[in-house]
């Protein structure tokens, strides 16, 4: 009797052996990186580097697929619908966690995706037109309570991180600021270099240059340390407000529910992708850091950008949009 249990477990235990487990099946055809922006950006030009790299990784096409549209919700949508099997993934940005507080979405931001790596973190800095008469923080704070109406500030548009850096600025230090939306990077840069408006929290991906060429002046960065590129301007936080941080991000995702050693076995390619010099450069140049973090890192950063956009949203009094 209990040569015969064994005998049957063995076979038992033989068959689950040979049963191919989804990461060695996976891709079984073409994959698609859904973009919810639209072509060109830093966003679309680093997902075409990951599907080259998945296509001569794993010998299936892998395409980016840019949907634009509702502030990057429609294509973020088409993706949180796609099977669960690593063949749909979403490249996307901190506007993913700051739509969750600000827009009614047809998807849960955390309940509905598996987060695979954050692929870079692009830090931002608050820059002023030269005719703007601040060389400081204090000075610009104390500046824009001054005024009647207060001091405009651009940002690239509604829930942006260029208009929530501000916000949470705002709330954070009593700056007395007056939002003026732009409908993207290139239109702030324009009425801010001609001076139409005087200050923006820029992302240093696209405004760098400008600062290196006297063009903008900048007073202070976002991030949690200086930045290595400004090494001689103070973050915000270390200027008498320790919570102020911010950094913009992009990130992927696959539906929920997709097999973790499938979500582990793109993070490994993704991660040894930035990691190589080439693309580590390419990341750099553009303004931005790469990162490369685990499935567990990623979710749990993931999580806390969207309850941090949440009370940001809250206390700047920003509900969402039916």
């Amino acid at each position: 009797m209990l040569k015969g249990v064994a005998g049957a477990a063995g076979v038992v235990a033989s068959l689950i052996a040979a049963t191919p487990c989804p990461a060695q099946t996976y891709p079984s055809r073409q994959i698609e990186l859904v973009v919810p922006f639209v072509a060109g950006g830093t966003t679309d030009t680093v997902a075409r580097l990951i599907s080259q790299r998945l296509s001569d990784r794993f010998g299936q096409p892998a395409i980016v697929n840019n949907r634009p549209g509702g502030g990057s919700s429609i294509g973020t949508a088409l993706a949180a619908k796609a099977a669960p099997d690593g063949h749909t993934l979403l490249v996307t940005t901190i506007a993913f966690a700051i739509n969750a507080s600000l827009q009614k979405q047809p998807y849960d931001a955390v309940k509905d995706f598996s987060p695979i790596t954050e692929i870079a973190s692009i830090p931002l800095m608050l820059v002023v037109h030269n005719s703007l008469p601040v060389k400081t923080v204090k000075e610009f704070i104390d500046y824009s309570k001054a005024q009647p109406s207060g001091l405009d500030y651009a940002s690239s548009g509604p829930g942006t991180s260029t208009h929530l850096a501000a916000e949470m600025f705002k709330t954070m230090t009593g700056a007395k600021l007056v939002h003026v939306p732009f409908k993207g990077n290139a239109e702030v840069l324009n009425a801010l270099l001609g001076g139409h408006v005087k200050a923006h929290f820029a992302l240093t991906a696209s405004t760098l240059q400008h600062v290196r060429s006297g063009a903008v002046r900048v007073l202070a960065v976002t991030t949690e340390k200086r930045l290595p590129e400004l090494p001689d301007v103070p973050t915000v936080a270390e200027l008498g407000y320790p919570a102020y941080e911010i950094s913009s991000w992009q990130g992927v995702f696959a539906p929920a529910g997709t097999p973790k050693d499938i979500v582990e076995k793109l993070n490994g390619e993704i991660v040894a992708m930035l990691k190589t010099p080439e693309v580590h450069a390419r990341i750099v140049r553009e303004g931005a850091v790469p990162i490369g973090s685990s499935p567990g890192q990623w979710t749990e950063r993931f999580r806390n950008e969207v309850d941090k956009w949440a009370k940001v949203a809250k206390s700047a009094g920003l509900s969402p949009a039916n």
